[in-house]
């Protein structure tokens, strides 16, 4: 298969005349500068398509049905009660069709790849099913059907609170000793090796979930691959931790845990100016949810300051309240001008564009964060592209940079065209080709929850 792009953005900047030769899922080969030949498919606009470093897939079924105000006031924590009473109806087949509607969004989106962050795991009583890997398996089945690139995070829950505080009733379906979660694990390695490409990491919930020794020997399993938890997401988080510790969260795990390369701090929201220095000093990435953030009422990362310090970011969904690749971006820049009461905040120098500064950054660090074997149009790699429609009124006449800009910070709606994911096309005319049916299965599904 050749495709032709009137210009594309490869690794090297942008180039016009490109045309991508794809065999086996991989790109064979890049040569700009040419024309169409007689039987490329042609299209105006390529870039690389962008790892979700952090989803919940089972929660976009939730999307919408938490904006009704409580009788006192909402945050993080009377959400998670709201979220824990959802899923106990949730069956594997349930799942699957929940998971599918989101990586079908997903990569209508301009996303590639997605780092599952896989928590639930047994029967609506707490017991495992016959299979401890069912619910995982619903999760790749979802992937699969889809054609989306899966790194599969397994996570270990065994407490609620720091200092190994005994479980919550609704807790009940995460929760694994060490060695149910090394099942668990395997399990997981024998799913994602039938993919594409499929990858496998570990996910020590948070350090409220787990003990320190807990967190070292889950860490020992993963071997190399990534690792990521949640950190310093809420200020009550923060305040427990240095109850427990002396320390807060991210300082803790920089002092403790052996943060490097491979692992992935979910969230980091609440960091003082020697946690930022020392989480980019450490190489880890930021795996950042702007529109969960928002949603939950967070906080504000400190991305400028992080950035600036040599820091490491992806972009993920989280809760998949909304799912729109751009508008991560968006929104992560956009907080950062709230707060900062400042324009193009996370762009790197003078005349630099905002829109390409964060999408190479996300590209990156989606990249480091799931051990993505793709993160650019270039020989060798999965062949995972999104064109863009040129005739979308916020692409209109631009060129270069000017069209992430433009994708990223003007386009009201979803301007990504066509989406390859390891050379087959998954995505034309903005739907994915299997989106009626999928459709079809979630609405059956939200029929029967919401009875």
């Amino acid at each position: 298969m050749t495709l032709w792009f009137d210009s594309a953005l490869l690794p090297e900047g942008w180039s016009r005349g490109v045309r991508v030769t794809v065999r086996d899922g991989l790109v064979a080969e890049v040569v700009a500068g040419v024309g169409p030949a007689a039987d490329d498919e042609r299209h105006a606009c390529a870039v690389p398509g962008l790892a979700n470093v952090h989803s919940h897939a089972f929660q976009r079924a939730m999307a919408g049905l938490t904006e009704t105000r409580g009788p006192s006031a909402d945050n993080f924590w009377t959400w998670r009660e709201w979220m824990y009473r959802f899923l106990d109806r949730l069956t594997p087949e349930d799942v699957r069709a929940v998971a599918a509607q989101a990586y079908v969004e997903m990569l209508q989106s301009g996303f590639t790849r997605v780092g599952e962050f896989h928590y639930l795991h047994h029967q609506a009583d707490g017991a495992p099913y016959d299979d401890i890997g069912e619910m995982a398996a619903a999760v790749a089945q979802a992937a699969d059907d889809t054609g989306l690139g899966l790194t599969l995070l397994p996570v270990f829950y065994a407490h609620s609170g720091f200092g190994g505080a005994a479980p919550v009733a609704g807790q009940r379906r995460f929760i694994c000793g060490l060695d149910a979660f090394a099942r668990v694990l395997e399990a997981c390695e024998r799913l994602t090796a039938r993919l594409p490409d499929g990858r496998t990491g570990v996910a020590p919930h948070s350090l409220r979930a787990v003990t320190p020794e807990e967190l070292a020997a889950v860490a020992r399993m993963a071997g190399g691959r990534p690792v990521h938890i949640h950190a310093a997401e809420q200020v009550k988080e923060v305040a427990d931790c240095l109850a427990w510790s002396g320390r807060r969260p991210v300082e803790w795990l920089l002092d403790n845990a052996g943060v490097g390369e491979a692992w992935c701090l979910i969230h980091a929201t609440h960091l003082t100016p020697a946690e930022v220095a020392g989480l980019a000093r450490a190489g880890a990435v930021a795996g950042l949810c702007p529109i969960t953030e928002a949603n939950l009422g967070d906080g504000v990362f400190p991305a400028q300051a992080f950035l600036r310090a040599g820091g490491v970011f992806g972009v993920g969904t989280d809760s998949n309240v909304h799912i729109d690749a751009a508008q991560e971006l968006r929104a992560l820049e956009y907080a950062q001008r709230l707060s900062l009461r400042a324009r193009n905040a996370l762009a790197k120098a003078e005349g630099a564009s905002t829109g390409a500064e964060l999408h190479a950054r996300a590209l990156a660090g989606g990249v480091q964060a799931l051990a993505d074997p793709a993160g650019g149009i270039a020989e060798g790699r999965p062949a995972d592209l999104v064109s863009l429609d040129p005739d979308h009124p916020s692409l209109a006449e631009r060129r270069g940079d000017a069209v992430l800009d433009g994708w990223i910070f003007a386009a009201a709606d979803r301007a990504v065209d066509c989406v390859w994911r390891a050379g087959r096309k998954q995505v034309s005319g903005g739907r994915h080709l299997s989106a009626d049916r999928i459709a079809a299965d979630y609405r059956q599904v939200l029929r029967k929850l919401l009875a």
